[in-house]
This record gives C-alpha cells, sequence and structure tokens, in this order.
C-alpha cells in the first residue's frame, strides 16, 4: 500500500492506474464490508455491496480525475461510504426470497469479532434488535457506534444534517431500550 491520499489514488486511478485502484481497494474493503453488513442486516450480502460500491467507484474515477473530487465537493472516504450505505440500505429493503433448506455453512475457524459477539444469546437478541430498526436508524448507528465516525462524518456520509442524525440515533437507542429492557433487568 502506498502513502499516497485517497484522493490522489482516485485520480491516478480515473487516468487508468490500476495498481492505484488496488491501493484504494486494500485500503477500504475491510471497513466497507463490516458496515455493509451491519447497515444490510445479513453478513453474507456484504461482499456484494462492496464489490458493487468499487465498480461504481472505478466508473466514477474518471470523472474524478477530470474535477479533481467527488460530486458535491466530498471527500474520497465520505463520498465512498455514501455509497455503501446507500448500496446496503438498498439491499436491504428488497424482497427477502423464502428460505430453502440449505446444507450447514463450513465455518473458515476465523469469526470476526461482530460474529463472536452475535454468537452468544446476548449477542444474538442485540444483533436481531438492530436487525429490526429501521435502515436509516441502522446505518446511522452502525456508522457512529461501530465505525466510530463523528456524527458530523456519519451525517455527510448519509447525506443528512448532524440533528436529523441525532434524531436518527435517539429514536434507534429508545427501541432498542425498549427491545432489550430486559437484558438491563437481568
Amino acid at each position: 500500500m502506498t502513502d499516497r491520499s485517497d484522493d490522489e489514488l482516485m485520480r491516478r486511478s480515473g487516468a487508468g492506474d490500476r495498481g492505484a485502484f488496488a491501493d484504494l481497494v486494500a485500503r477500504h474493503a475491510k471497513r466497507a464490508a463490516g458496515l455493509a453488513a451491519r447497515v444490510a442486516g445479513n453478513p453474507s450480502e456484504a461482499e456484494d455491496i462492496v464489490q458493487e460500491a468499487f465498480l461504481r467507484t472505478w466508473q466514477k474515477a474518471p470523472s474524478w480525475a477530470a474535477q479533481g473530487e467527488a460530486e458535491g465537493g466530498a471527500a474520497f472516504t465520505t463520498w465512498f461510504t455514501r455509497i455503501v450505505v446507500n448500496l446496503a440500505i438498498d439491499r436491504a429493503r428488497r424482497p427477502k426470497p423464502e428460505p430453502i433448506e440449505i446444507a450447514e455453512e463450513i465455518a473458515d475457524g476465523k469469526a470476526s469479532a461482530f460474529e463472536r459477539a452475535a454468537a452468544g444469546e446476548i449477542g444474538a437478541r442485540i444483533a436481531e434488535a438492530v436487525k429490526a430498526l429501521p435502515e436509516r436508524q441502522r446505518a446511522a448507528l452502525a456508522l457512529c457506534h461501530y465505525d466510530g465516525m463523528s456524527n458530523i462524518e456519519a451525517a455527510k456520509a448519509l447525506g443528512i444534517s448532524v440533528g436529523a442524525l441525532e434524531s436518527l440515533l435517539v429514536r434507534a437507542r429508545k427501541t432498542l431500550r425498549t427491545a432489550l429492557a430486559d437484558l438491563a433487568a437481568a
């Protein structure tokens, strides 16, 4: 990986530099996959969401190179995060196919921190409560609490005001507190 900025890597990608794009992918893929899994509420779809986000990034790279920035003047990370969040929300809204019986998945032996937390009964309850939140509340919660973004950064990524983001967070916390009240009493 290089020490170049994301914006520089995007400009170089727009000029056809595949190595620069590979550096961008290496730099952002893991975080994007975690974010996509949390927002979509389905970790198995995260890889598809991230691939689509990077495909769109590659397609927009020439216009980035010409303009020197994303549409609206956003920094690369904010712009890319917004793509991932929007794709994840769109994926979460799709009608789900009827479940079919499938063979058990073969564990790869390396569970992520999110999967380890969800493995326990409490973790599973929390994951279900978060999954039941409306998409925008789930996205706000994922950006601020799981990805560690500031309210300003998260609001930019979602394309909303800071006040609207804070309102989403308050409603999400209130819903989670109600849904998980029995855990707090234990």
